[in-house]
């Protein structure tokens, strides 16, 4: 949330003089302000993604005009951005067309300064109200994405996500890793001391393999005991790598759940792709899925890795019961 001495204000006015008049006066109220001499300057400014949120437009200005600025401003996406048309015409039917292109708001020429406050003020609640609902709803859908109890992505964000990964890879002609990690004998746990401490130990293991991870890595439940992570620009050998700094962490030292002391390994499944052909992620998915299936029939806590999968969609999903 900004504070009043932080926002920016672009004035957009083709006349020198009253225009450093008035970015003066607009200092003093405690507004930053950015000032051009003409539309096309002043539509560079908008578009910026560093834009300000409140604009006082002049009428008439060379290049683009008050309300040619104003539809190029409400035809684009972006964060708002509230505008005060500076207008010498005062008849009803100039003030509708410059409503209707877009204009906020309006100030006659030669106007009050008082009134301009005012008017600029009212703007600039208009803005942090909006800014205020656009982090709500941000919260929101970051809410919708994570899984309720680990807090790391759920099933159908880590999916979205490694499409996306897929792509960028793709296109940068880069490689890509996946791996599935399980928790070992985790229905033991469950069966023995109860969901709650399942649950703890459960956000426990998602916390130490985000730890283990790199910013750009992604790490998602995938269900139950099982985590999906992505590792963008990795080959089979460093997400091994990778792979068995996450299984040493895990076990490294007991997880606390429920008073109790539990010794907790994981076993993970690897595979990567070294050039990527495909958007579909179940084919890696499904690689690093049976690698995972050998690593718990092989004595568990354990890294096995799968050869590289042939991409493309695969002609079925089906579920594979794994070993607990």
């Amino acid at each position: 949330m900004p504070k009043r001495d932080s926002v920016r204000v672009l004035l957009a006015d083709d006349e020198l003089v009253s225009s450093r008049k008035l970015a003066s006066m607009v200092k003093t109220w405690g507004y930053e302000i950015v000032v051009v001499n003409d539309g096309n300057a002043a539509w560079e400014v908008l578009r910026s993604e560093e834009s300000p949120r409140l604009a006082l437009l002049d009428w008439m200005m060379p290049g683009l005009d008050g309300p040619d600025l104003c539809r190029l401003l409400r035809g684009r996406s972006g964060p708002y951005v509230y505008v005060l048309l500076l207008t010498s015409r005062d008849g009803k039917d100039d003030v509708v067309v410059g409503l209707e292109a877009g204009a906020d708001d309006y100030v006659t020429k030669p106007f009050s300064p008082l009134e301009l406050r005012h008017r600029l003020n009212a703007g600039r609640r208009i803005v942090e109200l909006q800014e205020k609902v656009e982090a709500q709803n941000e919260e929101i859908r970051s809410m919708a994405r994570r899984d309720a109890l680990t807090g790391v992505l759920n099933r159908g964000a880590i999916f979205e996500t490694l499409g996306v990964e897929l792509t960028r890879a793709r296109r940068e002609r880069a490689p890509i890793a996946v791996m599935m990690a399980d928790v070992d004998h985790f229905k033991r746990v469950n069966d023995t001391h109860g969901h709650l401490a399942g649950d703890q130990v459960l956000r426990a293991v998602a916390e130490r393999l985000g730890a283990q991870l790199r910013p750009y890595d992604v790490l998602g439940r995938y269900g139950g005991e099982e985590f999906l992570v992505v590792l963008p620009g990795c080959g089979v050998s460093e997400a091994e790598e990778v792979a068995e700094r996450l299984r040493e962490f895990v076990a490294a030292t007991p997880i606390v759940a429920e008073k109790n002391a539990f010794t907790i390994t994981i076993s993970l499944g690897v595979t990567s792709v070294e050039r990527v052909v495909s958007d579909a992620p179940e084919p890696l998915i499904a690689a690093a899925d049976a690698a995972l299936y050998d690593a718990k029939h092989a004595g568990r806590n354990r890294v096995c890795t799968a050869i590289e999968p042939a991409q493309g969609p695969l002609p079925g999903d089906a579920p594979r019961v794994g070993a607990a």
